[in-house]
């Protein structure tokens, strides 16, 4: 095969031809990609790539010429391009300053979340999106593309389920509301 900025103009080879190029190929040029990057799994991760652009353009390559050096060609610039782009990642995290410290979570949150992560999740999306989001049944059943009446079902039944879950808590519904631990 070519190297990338040349033009083709190889016979192409068929899928047996290309297993067996891939097979003889492979593992030495994840030991060379290693070698060059000294990371087994990004080595293993842009020969592959590497083999996959190979395989879409095998109508163009000619076994007789240098397809392994392509490969490698080609696996080398996706190793580099990965390396700018995480260097570009962390320059832009530097500039960010460090993250702002967050408390931790109040513990009737805590309870909350434990008992809604307890019940059916169509259930939990309608309570949480009508309860927490303060979004009408109309909206919720837009949101969630369901029956308005599916989601006053589902609402019923969140409520039920977790009325039952937080009974005897800080959150038992018969002392506490909702939209008390939402503005808490």
């Amino acid at each position: 095969m070519q190297p990338p900025d040349e033009p083709p103009g190889g016979r192409g080879v068929d899928e047996h031809e290309f297993d067996a190029f891939y097979a003889a190929s492979v593992g030495r040029l994840i030991g060379q990609l290693y070698a060059m990057t000294g990371d087994l799994a990004e080595a293993q991760d842009v020969v592959q790539e590497a083999f996959v652009r190979a395989w879409e353009r095998r109508a163009e390559l000619d076994l007789n010429g240098a397809p392994e050096a392509w490969v490698r060609t080609v696996a080398w610039r996706l190793a580099v391009s990965r390396w700018r782009r995480v260097r570009t990642a962390l320059a832009f995290a530097r500039r960010q300053g460090s993250p702002a410290t967050v408390p931790a979570p109040e513990p009737h949150h805590v309870v909350l979340v434990q008992a809604l992560r307890q019940i059916p999740e169509a259930q939990r999306r309608a309570v949480v999106l009508h309860h927490l989001c303060d979004l009408t049944v109309e909206q919720v059943a837009a949101e969630a593309d369901c029956p308005v009446g599916t989601v006053k079902a589902q609402l019923s039944r969140g409520r039920a389920a977790l009325a039952r879950l937080l009974a005897e808590t800080e959150l038992d519904p018969r002392t506490t509301r909702l939209s008390e631990v939402r503005n808490g």
